[in-house]
């Protein structure tokens, strides 16, 4: 197989007689399906465009959008490579109350292997100190509650992808459900952490075949679960999305507490902030005044995470849309504003303006390109990756990034061609949109820099061969 795509891009990279590569790139393009709008960029090490393909041209870049949060983070934030020391939870007794606060890192685990930012640590804190409390309440006040961004599909709420954005954020706020065939005519078996209450509807019937749906409504904790699975098949698992995260963090947190002998006599509750006025930096700028958060008490127990460094690296390879929230939030946060998305967006302006790049060349609305408002131009994506590669962190933001045919989101594609290893780029995938952008090295070893778009891609059918292939065309070229 591998030989087979080999000798089919050889083919491709063969000019037709009389062809240039403009004219066989456009042969390629439009063999895609009809109404498919494609933008690219390709530039060489100079500057120098060797494809320019609608490049001022605006799309919707799906997840290319954490190319954009991520290069703000490393441009921002000094201690990315060191210990995370301000972002970790903690944990304090207000009274006979239990309380834990997020502290924007998105990393906190109630695994039971877990050995980094773990929240048993801080139950075992509160054990230490005391056998009884009232409330376990989650605080995650240190952001504004904005748990969705403008501009993303609410069907996608109560999946993984799409799951509530808070400061106070466990186990990347996902719950693992898994239904497994009992006896023939006879319920599936459904597990779920008992967060949820389960409507369990599927039935198990004879054969290999599932036919299993799931359902939740927002913000409701009722999830129905339907359809059949064969006696023979093997256990279906889906990842579900928490639309409250300090609520479900607060639960966890009681479980634990129980677990360690500590009664827990009230109730689990959340501690929210709402989203305000001075929430938005322009607002502040119209209204000058001091932005004022009440300080954190001083705390029983806080965890330091891993460097942020590292966590970038994960939201680039694997493309983990809550990690990129937050970050975007936490950018906005250190540097002085709310946390809010605004805010976020507003460090992300004042590195492409230091980048050169028009207003015009992109919009946002969210961190991780689950928004259907962002906007970006291919020439724009070329002009911030060509500075990316020029700052003193150039070089460890391109390692962030998934290798063509090895790893991360490329590790399918580009298998048995010449660019595969070659390729460095961050993906996007949204609903009729497909996006990739980064480096190439081409057949003459020059490092070429990319961003290729595509748009109103119709119906769930994906554009990327045809991309991947033009990405094959113009590095045999060059």
């Amino acid at each position: 197989m591998k030989q087979l795509a080999l000798i089919a891009a050889l083919m491709l990279a063969t000019p037709a007689a009389g062809q240039t590569l403009d004219q066989r790139i456009a042969a390629r393009l439009a063999e895609a399906p009809t109404g498919t709008r494609f933008g690219l960029v390709v530039a060489d090490p100079d500057g120098e465009e060797i494809v320019a393909i609608n490049p001022d041209g605006r799309f919707i870049p799906a997840s290319n959008t954490k190319i954009y949060t991520t290069a703000t983070a490393f441009a921002t934030l000094s201690g990315i490579n060191g210990p995370d020391t301000t972002g970790g939870a903690s944990v304090r007794l207000d009274g006979d109350d239990v309380v834990l606060v997020g502290g924007g890192d998105p990393r906190l685990s109630s695994a039971d292997d877990c050995t980094v930012d773990c929240l048993a640590m801080l139950a075992d804190a509160i054990a230490a100190r005391t056998k009884r409390v009232r409330d376990v309440i989650g605080d995650d006040s240190y952001f504004p509650d904005q748990r969705w961004s403008p501009g993303m599909s609410w069907n996608n709420i109560p999946t993984s992808s799409g799951t509530g954005i808070s400061a106070l954020t466990l186990d990347d706020n996902e719950l693992k459900l898994t239904v497994t065939p009992g006896a023939v005519d006879t319920p599936a078996k459904v597990e779920v952490m008992a967060y949820l209450t389960v409507d369990n509807q599927a039935r198990t019937v004879p054969g290999d075949k599932i036919a299993l749906g799931w359902d939740r409504d927002p913000n409701g904790k009722l999830l129905r679960v339907t359809g059949t699975i064969g006696v023979e098949a093997k256990p279906r698992v889906w990842s579900l999305g928490v639309d409250d995260p300090a609520e479900y963090a607060a639960w966890r947190l009681k479980v634990l507490l129980e677990a360690r002998g500590v009664k827990v006599k009230g109730a689990v509750r959340v501690h929210h902030r709402p989203l305000a006025p001075e929430d938005d930096p322009q607002y502040r700028k119209d209204h000058p005044a001091d932005l004022v958060f009440t300080a954190s008490r001083t705390p029983l127990a806080q965890l330091t995470p891993a460097p942020v460094a590292e966590d970038i690296k994960h939201i680039n390879k694997v493309s983990q849309n809550l990690h990129a929230e937050l970050t975007l939030r936490r950018i906005a946060k250190l540097q002085g504003g709310s946390g809010s998305i605004a805010d976020g967006v507003a460090q992300v302006e004042k590195m492409l303006a230091a980048a050169g790049l028009p207003r015009t060349a992109w919009d946002f609305s969210d961190g991780s390109g689950m928004s259907s408002y962002n906007r970006v131009s291919p020439r724009g994506s070329v002009l911030l990756l060509r500075w990316i590669a020029a700052q003193p962190w150039g070089a460890q933001f391109r390692d962030t990034l998934p290798i063509g045919g090895v790893d991360g989101t490329l590790r399918g594609r580009f298998k048995g061609t010449p660019l595969e290893g070659k390729v460095f780029a961050k993906t996007g995938t949204l609903n009729q949109t497909n996006a990739v952008a980064g480096y190439f090295t081409a057949a003459s070893g020059k490092t070429l820099t990319f961003a290729f778009y595509a748009n109103d891609v119709p119906g769930d059918v994906s554009a990327t061969k045809y991309m991947d292939d033009v990405l094959n065309l113009v590095a045999a070229g060059n």
